[in-house]
């Protein structure tokens, strides 16, 4: 069964998740992990739990969902896996960052996408798959992570509770991440847990149900 913890991290409070089973082995995802107190609760939850970080995944490339991508390089030495239909965004990370939060952060940022995931794909850890499900909208290469043997999927900013991601930014497409949502995230078990990039988690019952957008 997967363990599954919430860091809310960086002054946008994005989601960033330890994903790990009986086997101790875990995947990162979405670490936006930008202040010093982000980065020693994730180090300090992986060493009290034992875990070995395998994966370091993005459901996009946001700068708030990858700000701590080269630390997690530099201290478990993991590249990215995306979708390197957002490659534009992450040779940019320090550059959206000094445009969306008026900084420019005082450490390089050299990660790299490793691993480019697509529809279909599967990723392995422990005992337990993700499957890569594309949903392209907030940005050209969004993408779900679907743990079909524990009803879970990892939304990224695809879909929040009673909202989705917003659609205005460079790449972005209301019409692409509607279809995206309603042709296969709401095709999901209802019963299906969703943790979404910010905000507390819901199911798609309750989206199929209040969502206004869907």
């Amino acid at each position: 069964m997967l363990k599954i913890q919430l860091f809310p991290v960086n002054p946008l409070q994005e989601n960033c998740y330890i994903v790990s089973d009986e086997t101790l082995e875990c995947v990162i995802i979405d670490c936006g992990a930008f202040y010093e107190q982000d980065f020693l609760a994730i180090d300090k939850y992986i060493k009290d739990n034992g875990l070995k970080p395998v994966h370091l995944l993005n459901t996009h490339l946001h700068f708030d969902h990858v700000w701590g991508n080269q630390y997690i390089h530099d201290k478990y030495g993991l590249n990215t896996e995306a979708s390197t239909r957002d490659q534009y965004l992450y040779n940019d990370v320090n550059g959206q960052i000094k445009q969306f939060m008026g900084m420019m952060p005082s450490t390089p940022f050299n990660a790299i996408i490793a691993k480019d995931l697509d529809e279909g794909d599967v990723i392995t850890f422990g005992s337990h798959e993700l499957k890569v499900i594309a949903t392209p909208g907030h940005t050209p290469g969004g993408i779900c992570f679907y743990c079909e043997k524990d009803n879970v999927l990892f939304s990224g900013d695809s879909l929040f509770c009673q909202s989705i991601g917003r659609t205005d930014l460079p790449g972005g497409s209301f019409n692409d991440l509607i279809n995206s949502l309603t042709g296969k995230i709401l095709l999901l078990p209802e019963e299906t847990i969703v943790y979404s990039g910010h905000g507390p988690k819901t199911n798609i019952k309750d989206e199929k149900m209040f969502n206004p957008y869907l």
